[in-house]
């Protein structure tokens, strides 16, 4: 399986997850966090995180994956954006409310590094970061269905502007609004009191809103998935869309791995933290970047050559220290909890 593939697999893994946590439980910082199915009916069998994502995969997943051309998710798309404006008009509104009303402080501008650890420790935010913009795999698909694919340059600009206009939006006003007591999953905050009238609903509100967006976006990185799965595993077949016994069988056993890995994957920061530090930084800057350093075609610059270079540097040197950062985090977890 090339790196495009583990980079599929793992969005889709993650985005069951954080399902998993917002709509049944997550544990942030050795805290629990109860999910908002239950908060409302309370510890059952179909409150818990295989229930619900099993449920999730039934009623949800299945119909929508079970289309064989990405501009069948056109609306579910466009509605999955609106969902991801909504939270953040929330945060948002809420951060500015309780500004005005003079009940948020001063938040730390800079993180506290007590010890070398901690200063290795900021480079695990990079695969975090670099997993937000990796978007390649999905190009191609969409592309291939346009009237117009010179169209795709937009789109790819105003998707990036977006999607950084979302970004950075919520992790400003979230970390306005909750400072030193931002968590690591933002969501995991909106559990709580936040200070002003109908706290409770905002919470639910937040926390729906984006697990049904993240429902919504699931489909089209599944879509992508398979495509280059079938290509890897049958090459030289007819393509997956006129196979019906193959498009079923593969989606079936995809499925299958990623609901066992949204399950069992102790933490969502672990995978994207590994995968972001592994996969994604290949795919969005090492393969690039080698990509325009073997330029078959003789058309790259000097410049072109030097930031190459650049970006293959960059990313094997942040991966390395990334990795290294999260292994020793893991073991010295570990350790902790053993003590």
């Amino acid at each position: 399986m090339n790196m495009d593939s583990i980079c599929d697999l793992s969005s889709p893994i993650s985005g069951g997850m954080k399902i998993g946590d917002v709509l049944s439980e997550t544990w942030s910082q050795g805290v629990h966090h109860t999910g908002v199915m239950e908060e409302w009916f309370g510890l059952h069998w179909w409150t818990t995180r295989s229930s619900i994502l099993l449920l999730t995969t039934i009623f949800i997943f299945a119909p929508l994956i079970s289309f064989k051309r990405v501009d069948s998710l056109r609306y579910t798309s466009a509605l999955s954006v609106i969902l991801a404006v909504v939270f953040v008009v929330i945060i948002a509104g809420i951060a500015i409310v309780k500004l005005i009303s003079g009940s948020i402080g001063m938040p730390k501008l800079l993180p506290d590094l007590v010890s070398q650890a901690s200063f290795w420790k900021l480079f695990t935010t990079v695969p975090i970061l670099v997993t937000a913009y990796i978007c390649h795999h999905n190009i191609h698909p969409i592309e291939n269905e346009l009237k117009d694919p010179s169209q795709m340059k937009s789109i790819v600009r105003t998707s990036i502007t977006l999607c950084t206009s979302v970004y950075v939006a919520t992790s400003f006003f979230g970390f306005l609004l909750f400072g030193n007591q931002t968590m690591d999953d933002v969501l995991a905050n909106f559990d709580g009191e936040l200070g002003i009238p109908f706290s409770s609903l905002l919470n639910d509100i937040v926390r729906v809103s984006y697990a049904v967006h993240l429902m919504l976006v699931f489909p089209i990185v599944f879509y992508s998935l398979r495509l280059n799965v079938d290509g890897i595993l049958f090459p030289y077949a007819i393509p997956i869309a006129y196979d019906d016994r193959r498009f079923y069988t593969l989606t079936t056993a995809l499925m299958g791995f990623i609901f066992m890995g949204a399950n069992f994957v102790p933490s969502i920061w672990d995978a994207f933290q590994f995968t972001g530090a592994t996969a994604t930084v290949s795919v969005g800057f090492i393969f690039p970047a080698a990509i325009a350093l073997r330029d078959t075609r003789g058309i790259a610059t000097k410049n072109d050559r030097l930031v190459s270079w650049i970006m293959i540097l960059l990313a094997v040197s942040s991966s390395t220290v990334a990795i290294c950062s999260d292994i020793y985090g893991l073991v010295s977890g570990s350790e902790g909890a053993e003590a």
